[in-house]
């Protein structure tokens, strides 16, 4: 069985929400990378999400784009990742999804990059700029992988094309609680509620609801109207804080075990 399809099965038998955690690829370095993402494994994050480094980020605001600059700087490439991802699943199960821009993928080649993606040990890809209706090639490609396609809804999607999205989505739905793009925001969107109860009439995938949420207390708030929490913009920017000092992985990690904890106490419905 997948391992996204593996935890959210288990977090649901357990009455748990999961946190899902977004971190740029390669920022500071890959090796920074691997050891985040066994720290996050033992904090108890149910996803991690990879940034592939891209230098035309659309999708991402300042911090995704600085941590995306970093990771080519630091020579992140596709191959690279997958190396790294490959490494991680050493010593880790950790369902992992990579958030990619089309033209990294198109490079490589489609077929070849989800062969490549899958021999590595990633679970699951969100193609930001690949629309459902463009896509039926790939996600036969993907299914046949065992790979997960990840979609976005956002407050704007048309329940119309909602529907259409959610029957070609497997994994978990991700949910978009802003408009715009990535960031940090001071409080939660006040319409999570309506929204996720609209996708949740038309599916039965889990829905993990990102984009804006930086704080446990957030965290937990947001847990109550999904299966998954996603924090990325505040976490990114804990490593851009630490990026050089020796204490990076056990500073980053204490922040996501304090958001993961708060997820947690949220009781599943």
């Amino acid at each position: 069985m997948n391992r996204i399809v593996e935890k959210f099965s288990a977090l649901k038998s357990a009455g748990q929400k999961g946190l899902v955690v977004y971190i740029g690829a390669g920022d500071p370095h890959l090796e920074a990378t691997r050891q985040l993402a066994l720290a996050f494994d033992q904090a108890g994050v149910a996803v991690l999400e990879l940034g592939v480094p891209f230098s035309d980020p659309l999708a991402d605001g300042l911090v995704n784009q600085l941590a995306a600059q970093r990771g080519l700087e630091s020579g992140t490439t596709p191959p690279k990742l997958l190396a790294t991802v490959a490494a991680i699943r050493k010593n880790s199960q950790i369902p992992i999804v990579l958030y990619i821009y089309f033209n990294l993928i198109h490079k490589v080649g489609l077929a070849q990059f989800i062969r490549d993606a899958a021999a590595a040990g990633v679970d699951g890809l969100l193609v930001l700029d690949l629309p459902p209706e463009e896509s039926e090639n790939y996600e036969a490609l993907m299914k046949a992988a065992g790979l997960c396609n990840i979609y976005l809804i956002a407050p704007t999607t048309p329940e119309a094309r909602m529907e259409i999205i959610v029957k070609r989505a497997t994994g978990f739905i991700y949910y978009v609680s802003r408009e715009g793009v990535t960031g940090m925001q001071s409080k939660v969107a006040d319409t999570i509620g309506a929204m996720t109860a609209k996708i949740r009439a038309h599916t039965s995938l889990p829905i993990a609801i990102g984009f804006g949420v930086s704080t446990p207390e957030q965290a937990r708030t947001v847990a109550g109207h999904g299966e998954a929490v996603v924090v990325g913009s505040a976490i990114v920017n804990q490593i851009a804080e630490h990026g050089k000092s020796p204490e990076l992985v056990a500073r980053v990690g204490a922040f996501v075990a304090s958001l993961a904890r708060a997820v947690k106490s949220q009781a599943g419905n």
